[in-house]
Order: structure tokens, then sequence, then C-alpha cells
């Protein structure tokens, strides 16, 4: 996985290790113009790693957002992103989707044999995370919840039939380094960069990722 961006490159996201919380989500902002969200954050209770929803079931923890009604709290300002995590440091980086972009969803092994085949096939890549919950987001332009079922059917797939979802309005994903428990940390399998400032639209990857998750079924 991807970890650094090297220091050549302009419009930088910073390292994945060693960057805090709040830098990081003020980059974000600043740099990509992606409105960023506090969510939750992890808290010692009895010497383990709780949320701090206080929820002991919690199946996200220090991973979601933290209100009824954060998206509301978005917010696309560098200077109200630094404000909100000196408030908590600890928060995790929430990424709202359905507004510079859509996430398409699909299990790990889907998303490494679709990035292998995407670069096979030479097609420019949007962002993409790994997450711990064995799961990776690629990156699109918006409007892609509403496009890809109709996309799927042309490929000769029930849309039901596979593990592919799309993180639109209203949904979020966790942006790195933002950490589920102890599970690990969000990492960067497609790292931002200059190069991808300008998303894919959905009908340019909908084939590689619909033919990994049949693949994997």
């Amino acid at each position: 996985m991807e970890e650094t961006i090297p220091g050549t490159e302009t419009a930088q996201i910073p390292r994945q290790r060693g960057a805090s919380l709040l830098e990081t989500a003020v980059r974000y902002a600043e740099e990509r113009h992606w409105d960023v969200l506090p969510g939750t954050w992890l808290e010692a209770v009895d010497g383990e790693q709780r949320c701090s929803c206080a929820d002991p079931a919690c199946a996200l923890p220090g991973a979601h957002p933290a209100r009824a009604d954060w998206a509301s709290q978005a917010t696309g300002s560098a200077t109200v992103a630094r404000r909100m995590w000196q408030k908590q440091p600890r928060a995790a980086i929430l990424l709202p989707t359905g507004r510079t972009f859509d996430a398409i969803d699909v299990p790990e092994t889907a998303g490494c044999l679709a990035l292998a085949r995407m670069e096979r096939m030479g097609l420019t890549l949007g962002p993409v995370t790994s997450a711990p919950d064995r799961r990776m987001r690629f990156f699109v332009l918006p409007g892609a919840a509403a496009k890809v079922p109709e996309l799927v059917r042309r490929l000769g797939w029930s849309p039901v039939s596979l593990d592919l979802a799309v993180r639109g309005e209203g949904e979020w994903v966790a942006a790195p380094p933002t950490r589920y428990g102890v599970r690990g940390a969000v990492q960067w399998a497609c790292r931002p960069t200059p190069a991808n400032r300008w998303l894919p639209d959905v009908e340019e990857l909908i084939s590689a990722v619909a033919y990994a998750c049949g693949r994997t079924r």
C-alpha cells in the first residue's frame, strides 16, 4: 500500500503515518476541496479502546458520525475544519459522499483484482481507500449511485447478485488515517495526487469493477 506522497509533487496530502488528524483533515479541505466531517473517536475504558458513542457493541468504533445531523456539520472550509479538530483532535475524518464524489464500495479481494485489471487497461483512477473492514472504495464523479444499477445490467449482471454498492448522497466514507478500533487504520490503495484531481466517471470503471466482483463471488 502507498503510505507517502513524494515531496516533489504539488497539492500533496500528508503522510498517513506521522501526520495528525487535524493536519490531514485541513489538507483534504484545502487541497482537494473535499467536505470533511469529524466523527467519533477512541477512548480508553478499563484498558480497552472503546468508541466515544458509548455503545460497547459499536460496529465501527471510532469511525462513524457522532451526531444524527452530521450532514449539516460537514465543511469544505479549511479554517472551519481546523476549529472542529482543535475541539476534538482524536475525531475520525469522514468524507460525505454525493457532493464532490461518490464511492464504489466493493470487497477487498474484488477491489485488488479490479485495480490490477484497470492498470492493465491503462485507466486513470481516482483515489481509492482500503479499510480495516476489508472493503475498498473507489472515488468517482457524483451521480454514480443513480447510474450503476443500469450499467451493471448492461454488462449482463443482476445488481443484487454482486457485492457492489455505491455510496452517494446522504452517506460517507472514512478517510485515512482514521482507525477502526483495534482493527487498524484506513489506507490509500491509490493515493490522491495532482494526476487524479479530476475524478473518473463511473462508466469508465464499472466494467472492471463488476467483472472483479463477479469473479470473487
